[in-house]
C-alpha cells in the first residue's frame, strides 16, 4: 500500500493560496491536503486599500478558500491554530481535536505589536489581521456618522502599508466628511523610509496635497483616550487611531520550540523549510529567512507559493528541495487613494492615473488565477484490499482511541465503552418506550470532526421528530486504506466529532463497528427514549393545521455546487453552521405547542416527506412557496441547475403535486429542519417561540387541508405572500 503523506497548510495566505492552485492543477496521489483558516475568504492585500477607498467591492478582493480547497482536494478546516506539538506532528485548537501532520506549512501573516505600547491595546485598530480590517473600517465609519462632528483620523506607521491607508481613509471620508481631518505618523524621519528618495518625496508631496499631515520622527510610546503621546512628549489629539508599525508574529510558534528570530518569526532557509525543524515550512510575513532578509510585503509571499508547493510535493517524495532566491529589488506601486498610484524600482519613480490602472491590471489578473478555476480531475481507482472482517480496523487502534472518548455517563447505560463487553446493555425506564434509528452517509464536508458532528445531528433529528429524549448510539466507521497511525487520527477524529455532539443532548457513545473500505464513510444507529404512546408520529394532521418549518432548505444543491467548486465559500460556511444547529429544543416543546404530528426533512426533501405525512394522515396541504426559508446561495444554485444526484429522484413526488412547484421542494436536505402541523390558532406563538431559541430562518410554509371524497391527497403550491 502506497504511503499516504499528510500535509497540514495553517493559514490562508499568499503563498498557500498558490499552494492549493499547483496541487489542483497536479494533484498527488500520496498527498492529503489540509487548509487550516481562520476566514473563509482570505484577503488580497494589494486590493484591501481599494476597497477601503471605494474603488473594489469586498467581493473582489477577497479569495474564496473552501472553493479553492475543492478544486485542490483539499480538506477545510474552519478554525485558528493555537499551538503545534512538534514531537508529535499536531496542530491544537482552542476546542477541536488535533490535527496529525507528517508535514506542515505555516503562512499565517503577522500582526503590528500593540502589545508593546503602552495604552494602545483596546485603543487602536491594527491593520492586521487585513481580514478583519475592513469590518473594523466599517464599524467606526457607522460610529463616525452617529457623532456628526468633525474627526480626527491617525494612522500609526510611515511604511508603505500605513501611507497607503491614510489615503485610503481620506478619500472614502472626502464628500461624506468634509471636515475630517488626516494624521500620519512615523518614528521615521520621512514617510516610506525602506524606499528609495525619489518615492518617499512624492509620496510626501501627495500626502501634503490630499491635505494629510505627515508628523515625522514622532516615535509613540503612549495612546491615551485623547491620542497619542511621543517618547519627546509631544502630543496629538485624535479620534480614531489605526496601526500599521512593524509587524509581530504569534508566541505559539516561539513556545512550539521553533527556531525563531528576536520578532518571533520563524527562521527558514533558502527552502522556505525550519532551521530547527525540517518538516515544518513557513512563507510569507511568518517567515524569516536570516540569510536574505526582505520587507514583510505580499510580492515575496506571492513569488514564494510556486517554490513552497514544489517543495512541499517533492518533501512529501522524499526528493531534493528548490531554493527560492528573492529579487532584490521589486516593482513596488503604492496607491494615492484616488485612483493615483506611485510606482518606484531602484532610483527610479513615476507617478499618475495610469500607474493606479497598472496597478489594477497587476492586481486583477492575480486575482483571476484563483478565482476563474478550470474542471477540476476525476479521482483514481483505490487498491484491492481484503474484505469481510479482515477489512476490520486493527484492534490497538480502535481501543486506543476509544480510551480517549468520555462517553455521556447515563445510569440507563449499562455497559458501554467505558466498561465494554461484546454488545452494550442498555436500560428502558418503566413506562418508557424505545425509539430506533440508524443513519449515515458519505462525507459532506472533508473535515472529520465537522463531518463527525453533522451525521450525528442527522442522526438524532429522527428521535427529535418524535418527540423522544436521544439515550445512546452506535457508530460504524469505514475509513480509506492508510497506515495505522493515519487510520488512527481519522478515526479520533470522526469519533470525537460525534461524540461531542451526543454529549451535547445527554446521549452516550455505547459502541460501534470499523472497518477498512474503498471511501470514508460514517453511519450511526441511535436509540432514544418517549412516554409510551406518547410519540409524535407522522400520521396525525389535522385539517387545519399550519405546518412549521424549524431550518432553511438547500443542503443539496448548494453542496452539489462545491463538490463541482461552483459555491462561494460563505454559502457553504452558512450550511455547514445550519446542519450544526441542533433541533432539540425546538422538539422539546412541541407538546406545549400542542403539535399533531412531526418529520425531519432529510434525503426526500421537502415535497417527498411532507407527501410522507399526508399520504398516512389521509390530508392534503397548501404549500406558500414564497414562504419557504433557503440558505443563502440556494436559489443562485438551483437556478443554475446545480442539483443534488437525488433531486431527479425525488422530483417524482410532482405527480402529487398541484400548480408551479420550485425546485427547492426536491432538494435533498442533510441534517435538515423539523416539520410539524399544529393548531392554527398557536402557529404564530409558536414561531415566535422558535425564533427565541435561535431558529432564525423558522417559518409557517404552509397549511392542512381536507382531501376531497374520492380525490387525491395532494400538496397544492400557490405563490401568496402569506398562509390564508
Amino acid at each position: 500500500m502506497p504511503k499516504r503523506t499528510d500535509i497540514v497548510l495553517i493559514g490562508g495566505g499568499h503563498a498557500h493560496v498558490g499552494v492549493l492552485k499547483s496541487f489542483g492543477m497536479r494533484p498527488l496521489d500520496s498527498v492529503r491536503l489540509t487548509l487550516i483558516g481562520r476566514d473563509a475568504f482570505a484577503p488580497y492585500s494589494g486590493m484591501l486599500p481599494g476597497v477601503i477607498a471605494g474603488h473594489y467591492d469586498a467581493s473582489e478582493a477577497h479569495l474564496d478558500l473552501q472553493k479553492l480547497c475543492r478544486f485542490a482536494g483539499a480538506a477545510w478546516v474552519h478554525d485558528s491554530a493555537n499551538g503545534l506539538d512538534l514531537a508529535r506532528g499536531e496542530v491544537h485548537f482552542e476546542n477541536r481535536p488535533p490535527l496529525s501532520f507528517d508535514i506542515t506549512s505555516i503562512d499565517i501573516g503577522s500582526a503590528p505589536g500593540v502589545e508593546t505600547v503602552s495604552g494602545a491595546a483596546g485603543r487602536v485598530t491594527p491593520v492586521k489581521p487585513i481580514a478583519g480590517l475592513t469590518a473594523r473600517w466599517n464599524d467606526l465609519r457607522r460610529a463616525m456618522r452617529a457623532a456628526q462632528t468633525p474627526q480626527r483620523i491617525g494612522v500609526v506607521g510611515g511604511g508603505a502599508g500605513g501611507a497607503e491607508l491614510i489615503l485610503s481613509l481620506r478619500e472614502a471620508l472626502y464628500d461624506e466628511a468634509p471636515e475630517t481631518t488626516f494624521h500620519l505618523v512615523t518614528a521615521s524621519d520621512r514617510v516610506l523610509p525602506r524606499h528609495p528618495a525619489a518615492a518617499s518625496r512624492a509620496y510626501a508631496s501627495a500626502l501634503a496635497t490630499r491635505s494629510v499631515t505627515a508628523h515625522t520622527s514622532f516615535l509613540v510610546c503612549k495612546v491615551t483616550d485623547n491620542g497619542v503621546v511621543a517618547e519627546d512628549g509631544r502630543t496629538l489629539d485624535l479620534d480614531a487611531i489605526f496601526w500599521v508599525t512593524d509587524a509581530a508574529a504569534q508566541p505559539f510558534l516561539k513556545d512550539a520550540g521553533l527556531a525563531v528570530d528576536e520578532k518571533g518569526f520563524v527562521v527558514v532557509n533558502e527552502h522556505l523549510q525550519s532551521v530547527s525543524h525540517p518538516t515544518v515550512f513557513a512563507a510569507g510575513d511568518i517567515a524569516e529567512m536570516l540569510a536574505s532578509p526582505r520587507p514583510k510585503a505580499g510580492v515575496f509571499a506571492v513569488r514564494q507559493g510556486p517554490v513552497l508547493a514544489r517543495n512541499l510535493r517533492r518533501a512529501a517524495e522524499g526528493r531534493p528541495l528548490k531554493s527560492y532566491r528573492p529579487q532584490k529589488d521589486f516593482l513596488s506601486i503604492i496607491s494615492t487613494g484616488d485612483k493615483h498610484a506611485i510606482a518606484s524600482r531602484g532610483p527610479f519613480c513615476v507617478a499618475g492615473a495610469w500607474v493606479w490602472r497598472l496597478k489594477d491590471q497587476i492586481d486583477r489578473r492575480w486575482m483571476r488565477q484563483y478565482q476563474e478555476l478550470p474542471d477540476m480531475a476525476a479521482p483514481d481507482e483505490t487498491e484491492m484490499r481484503c474484505g469481510g472482517c479482515g477489512a476490520k480496523i486493527g484492534a490497538d487502534i480502535v481501543s486506543k482511541v476509544i480510551s480517549e472518548i468520555s462517553p455521556a455517563a447515563r445510569s440507563d447505560v449499562l455497559s458501554g465503552i467505558s466498561n465494554p463487553d461484546d454488545a452494550a446493555l442498555t436500560e428502558t425506564p418503566a413506562g418508557m418506550a424505545n425509539v430506533h434509528t440508524i443513519d449515515g452517509f458519505r462525507p459532506i464536508v472533508d473535515d472529520l470532526y465537522l463531518y463527525g458532528r453533522i451525521v450525528a445531528n442527522h442522526c438524532l433529528n429522527d428521535i427529535f421528530a418524535m418527540g423522544a429524549e436521544p439515550q445512546s448510539a452506535l457508530a460504524m466507521v469505514t475509513l480509506p486504506f492508510a497506515d495505522d497511525q493515519k487510520l488512527e487520527n481519522d478515526l479520533r477524529l470522526l469519533l470525537n466529532g460525534v461524540n461531542d455532539t451526543l454529549r451535547q443532548e445527554g446521549a452516550a457513545l455505547i459502541g460501534g463497528h470499523t472497518a477498512e473500505g474503498a471511501e470514508l464513510s460514517l453511519s450511526l444507529s441511535a436509540i432514544g427514549l418517549i412516554e409510551k404512546n406518547a410519540a409524535l408520529k407522522k400520521s396525525g394532521l389535522k385539517p387545519g393545521d399550519a405546518l412549521i418549518l424549524t431550518k432553511p432548505l438547500g443542503t443539496g444543491t448548494l453542496f452539489a455546487a462545491h463538490m463541482r467548486a461552483k459555491a462561494n465559500g460563505g454559502w457553504i460556511t452558512g450550511a455547514v453552521d445550519m446542519m450544526l444547529q441542533s433541533n432539540a429544543a425546538a422538539a422539546r416543546n412541541l407538546k406545549e405547542w400542542r403539535a399533531h404530528a412531526s418529520t425531519d426533512i432529510t434525503g426526500f426533501g421537502l415535497a417527498g416527506h411532507l407527501f410522507e405525512m399526508l399520504s398516512t394522515s389521509h390530508v392534503s396541504a397548501k404549500v406558500y412557496a414564497n414562504r419557504l426559508p433557503l440558505l443563502d446561495g440556494a436559489q443562485e444554485t438551483l437556478d443554475a441547475k446545480l442539483y443534488s444526484t437525488l433531486h431527479d429522484q425525488n422530483k417524482k413526488t410532482e405527480r402529487h403535486i398541484d400548480g408551479a412547484a420550485p425546485a427547492i421542494l426536491f432538494d435533498p436536505q442533510t441534517a435538515g429542519g423539523l416539520l410539524f402541523g399544529m393548531p392554527a390558532n398557536t402557529a404564530q406563538t409558536c414561531l415566535k417561540a422558535l425564533k427565541a431559541l435561535g431558529y432564525t430562518h423558522s417559518a409557517i410554509i404552509g397549511d392542512v387541508i381536507e382531501t376531497p371524497p374520492g380525490a387525491r391527497d395532494k400538496i397544492v403550491v400557490t405563490t401568496a405572500d402569506t398562509p390564508s
